[in-house]
């Protein structure tokens, strides 16, 4: 059943704790569950384990809980904007697993289907599969990869109903979808909570009974990783592209 909560700080509250981990959806600073993961950083819970594809960067997205020095260990497939992560890193402050992206998607998806593991060919013969148990098939060798469980998932959602069914806008779904199953508690930020009504069931893809606690989101100015500017190309009846004001094309945008 989900319950609806004033605040992400009130959905967090009670729920982490130190040594836990926490699966969050996003992917660069798109889709990022941002007022859950400030919660999370107010709560000061130590230690944690984080699973997610990124780790945001500096100052922003899960960056803020490394600066806050509550992350020991990370699993992810792709942490090249932020610094303060290669630093900690580097300096064996931060265990690490690099996981690669399908790999990760597939681990989360396992993990949410009560799949406890599984037989992959990606990895093999690198450094990933170290430490990993193999077995052929057909003639093929594959590493067994595990599903991974989190204590608590944090997601964003673009619209929910009471009852915690979601649908996602864009490219903001990324690992929303998986990283809410995968959770053996799961904690939503939605944009927009629909008071009377349920969402059309055609159109659900996270269906409520992954969900336990809801909670609406802040609104607030979208997070950019980076923004690139280019003249506008002219077209018929327009001025020259020397003339034209310029526009602006967002790379990694939020949806």
């Amino acid at each position: 059943m989900t319950t609806i909560y004033a605040s992400a700080a009130e959905a967090l509250r009670d729920l982490v704790r130190d040594g836990d981990t926490i699966a969050v959806g996003g992917f660069g600073l798109s889709g990022n569950p941002t007022d859950l993961i400030e919660a999370l950083r107010d709560s000061g819970a130590r230690d944690l384990t984080i699973v997610s594809n990124n780790m945001g960067v500096d100052g922003r997205g899960l960056g803020i809980l490394l600066e806050n020095k509550q992350v020991a260990k990370v699993l992810a497939s792709y942490v090249g904007e932020n610094k303060l992560f290669a630093q900690q890193f580097l300096s064996g402050e931060l265990d690490v697993e690099f996981v690669p992206q399908g790999t990760l998607a597939e681990r989360l998806r396992a993990g949410g289907a009560g799949i406890p593991a599984f037989y992959t060919k990606t990895g093999v013969g690198t450094p990933v599969a170290e430490g990993k148990p193999h077995a052929d098939f057909d003639g093929e060798t594959y590493l067994l990869e595990r599903g991974i469980v989190a204590d608590v998932s944090l997601v964003h959602a673009f619209r929910a109903d009471r009852a915690g069914n979601l649908v996602y806008r864009h490219t903001a779904r990324n690992f929303n979808p998986l990283v809410a199953t995968a959770g053996r508690t799961t904690l939503v930020e939605a944009e927009h909570i629909e008071d009377v009504d349920y969402l059309d069931p055609d159109a659900v893809v996270t269906p409520g009974i992954f969900v336990q606690r809801l909670v609406k989101a802040l609104p607030r100015v979208k997070d950019i990783e980076q923004r690139t500017v280019r003249q506008r190309p002219a077209s018929a009846g327009q001025p020259e592209a020397g003339a034209a004001a310029d526009s602006t094309t967002h790379t990694f945008a939020t949806a």
